[in-house]
């Protein structure tokens, strides 16, 4: 007991000369000041540091505090100096801080408003100078002017410091010399390829009286690696580009672009190691690169990723494919290897579905073509996607697979990010068919009528929607089930009233009034191919015509009953519904009006619809069109009533044309189109991009609308050619195309202006 006694003593004592010791090497800190401050108050300044009145002095502490005040760039030098008391020590912060910066002054620049150049700096009025900054200010002032050609640009800065305050003003000069125009562009050791071909490659041009030809290093430098890139995608592997210039006496430029092409690589022997499940000649098949071919590492890129959605599409999603390619110099050839190691079958052991907020879950997995139990299919999962964003929930879709730990069984994870389904919209439009248009319209593309008080989520539709406009009123309410009662089976319903005004620029002479309904009935028959069902209830009234028309016109007036109904057969192989690139879209149609369903007009009309979509590359969209149709009375009906005949001519079918204008016309008092009872359209159309939400189209139109169905396809077609634009807005597209009519009277001008307004619906 005694022993432990001393110990514990002994500790103490030993602590408590430590302690003595260190408050002798290291003091207590009675105050901290700072010196040399003019801008920056000592209470700001005491803020930034750790060292405070009352701790012990530490070195490393102080050293710290000196790195954080450099780091505020308020600073260009910091020194501390510590003195002695009796109890203790001051420490003395002494700064010198970085000029102020009081205003900030551009000169020299003709090019640009000095307003833009202040925006495009940081060193600002109201800061601390930073020198660094400002000659990062002067590269980014520089790049602008080189953008715009002056390579020749030259930029300072001058400096006027007030000692007293310390403030600065800064002046930036500018000396743009001049813009810098390219005279002549020589390209010089090609001998595999036409000069003219790579100059097609170069976005750098000479100059002329519609180019400015302004030298731009960065669209230079980007023409040198597409002229490398374009040697390698043909073989030439050692292909080597550089440029050089000089200036004549005017100052102009000189362009050299010297190309050292080296020698042109073909494909050797093409080897497939590691193949178990498949014959070696259907991988080859594959594969499009073989002996003697050209050979570039795009290519082959290509070729691999063939091969690992080949063994995808066919369950073997654990495939590994690396590639060797063996490069011979003295040969000129270039050996494959495709080493295989093809693991096993993988089969679909669930399916997650993560992401959906408002929609069901049933409504995502009914478009998915793999389910569990399922080997992966890469064809299937890219249908499934098609599918999906083909129902336009959705903004994002992503398919990802998932480890279980279960052999030879993943799950698939179906990730998805919701997008606004509902919409509310009014507005106001003009088009050429009804001039001035004003909407309402309230839909849900994701409606559910058993989900209150939000009514989404069943995948379900339903619009209502009203439009007023100077010729025509009209009201429709529309509901449609894709999937009834949980079976693929389509239901939907229609109320509607149109009306439109008398109005003879565009073929009425007439007010016509449509009051009905209508029920819709689907089936998905096969991936692609669909049959529809519609029956419709119409009444009809036909009234005000006008006086100078013939008697066989005026004897339209009146109402009449239409009871039909409708089968569609449809194959729709579009890659997107909304944003078609490829793939066509066909139906065929055969409508009865009468004959057992009633009605007080008995014919039957036949129509056709064709179109085709190639991506010739991106977002490039070639649209071949074609539409025919024909009327057919029977029973006591001999004359097609006015309002289902078939009208061609204007914004949406051969444009350049007045609207309905072509075909029959009311031959003995007026030209008003009477319509026919046969018709055939064709559209070509070329889509590209021109900025943004912005499309440019070119198209050619042609059709013709036959008085009598025996007449169809026979002559009198009338053509256009015409350009347009695409505008995407939030309500909806803006469409004007101006189409030249290539058949026209002499009387009629032959050009006319399309401009329409839709809405989303």
């Amino acid at each position: 007991m005694k022993v432990k006694i001393i110990f514990f003593i002994l500790g103490l004592f030993f602590v408590v000369a430590f302690s003595c010791s260190f408050a002798q090497e290291n003091p207590t800190i009675l105050d901290v000041k700072v010196v040399g401050n003019t801008n920056v108050s000592e209470s700001a300044i005491i803020a930034k540091i750790k060292v405070r009145p009352g701790q012990f002095f530490s070195q490393q502490l102080i050293d710290e505090d000196i790195k954080r005040l450099y780091a505020t760039g308020f600073f260009v030098d910091v020194a501390v100096d510590v003195r002695e008391k009796a109890d203790g020590i001051i420490v003395l912060l002494h700064v010198q801080e970085a000029p102020y910066v009081s205003e900030v002054i551009i000169n020299g620049s003709r090019v640009f408003r000095e307003e833009k150049l202040q925006q495009w700096i940081k060193t600002k009025s109201g800061q601390f100078l930073d020198k660094w900054q400002l000659k990062t200010d002067l590269e980014e002032i520089k790049i602008r002017y080189l953008e715009k050609g002056y390579a020749e640009v030259v930029l300072d800065y001058e400096l006027e410091i007030e000692k007293e305050t310390n403030k600065a003003k800064v002046k930036i000069l500018v000396n743009e010399g001049g813009r810098t125009k390219i005279r002549k562009i020589n390209i010089s050791g090609v001998e595999a390829f036409k000069k003219k071909r790579l100059s097609k490659l170069l976005k750098t041009r000479t100059k002329t009286w519609f180019r400015s030809g302004a030298y731009k290093e960065d669209v230079l430098k980007e023409d040198l690696e597409k002229i490398v890139d374009f040697y390698k995608r043909n073989g030439y592997l050692d292909v080597d580009v550089d440029s050089d210039f000089q200036h004549d006496e005017k100052g102009r430029l000189l362009l050299s672009i010297n190309i050292n092409e080296g020698k042109q690589y073909k494909v050797g022997d093409v080897e497939i190691e590691g193949i178990k499940a498949f014959p070696k000649e259907e991988l080859r098949g594959v594969l499009k690169l073989s002996r003697d071919d050209i050979f570039s590492y795009q290519a082959l890129k290509i070729d691999t990723q063939s091969l690992q959605d080949f063994y995808f599409d066919r369950g073997y999603i654990k495939a590994y494919i690396e590639t060797v390619p063996t490069v011979n110099p003295d040969t000129g050839l270039v050996d494959i290897t495709y080493q295989l190691d093809e693991k096993d079958i993988h089969y679909v052991n669930k399916i997650e579905i993560k992401g959906n907020v408002k929609t069901k879950d049933m409504v995502i997995r009914r478009e998915l073509k793999l389910h569990p139990g399922d080997k992966f299919d890469g064809n299937k999962i890219k249908r499934s996607r098609q599918r999906l964003e083909n129902l336009g929930y959705f903004e994002e879709i992503d398919f990802d697979v998932l480890t279980t730990g279960e052999e030879n069984k993943e799950d698939l994870l179906v990730r998805v990010k919701e997008s606004k389904t509902g919409e509310f919209s009014f507005g106001a439009g003009y088009s050429s068919v009804d001039e001035f248009v004003g909407f309402i319209e309230l839909s849900q593309r994701n409606f559910d009528i058993a989900n209150p008080p939000t009514f989404t989520g069943a995948g379900q539709k339903i619009a209502l929607r009203t439009e007023m406009g100077t010729t025509r009123n009209d009201y429709e309410l529309s509901f449609t089930e894709p999937w009834i009662f949980g079976y693929p089976y389509l239901f939907g319903c229609d109320l509607y009233q149109y009306s439109r005004e008398r109005e003879r620029d565009v073929g009425y002479a007439w007010d016509e009034e449509k009051r009905g309904f209508a029920f819709r009935f689907g089936k998905e028959l096969t991936e692609y191919n669909s049959l529809y069902l519609r029956t419709r209830f119409d009444k009809i009234k036909i009234s005000n015509v006008a006086d100078d028309v013939s008697q066989a016109l005026q004897d339209e007036a009146g109402s009449k009953s239409l009871h039909a109904m409708k089968l569609t057969f449809a194959r729709d192989k579009r890659d997107n519904i909304f944003d078609t690139t490829q793939g066509y879209y066909f139906n065929v149609s055969i409508e009865n009006v009468g004959g057992l369903t009633g009605g007080d007009v008995d014919f039957i009309r036949q129509t056709n619809q064709f179109s085709q979509y190639y991506s010739l590359r991106e977002n490039w969209v070639l649209n071949f069109r074609i539409r025919s149709g024909i009327i057919d009375v029977y029973d006591d009906t001999s004359v097609i009533p006015l309002y289902e005949r078939f009208f061609v001519g204007g914004a949406y079918s051969v444009r350049g044309y007045d609207e309905r204008s072509i075909g029959p016309k009311d031959s003995v008092k007026t030209t008003d189109p009477v319509g026919g009872e046969a018709m055939l359209v064709g559209n070509i159309e070329l889509n590209f991009p021109v900025y943004e939400n912005i499309t440019g189209a070119v198209f050619y139109d042609v059709g013709n609308v036959w008085a009598k169905k025996s007449d169809f396809a026979s002559s009198g077609y009338k053509s256009s050619v015409g350009v347009g634009v695409r505008l995407k807005t939030p309500i909806g597209p803006i469409k004007l195309d101006y189409g030249y009519g290539l058949d026209t009277d002499p009387s009629d001008p032959s050009g006319k202006l399309h401009f329409s307004m839709g809405h989303k619906f």
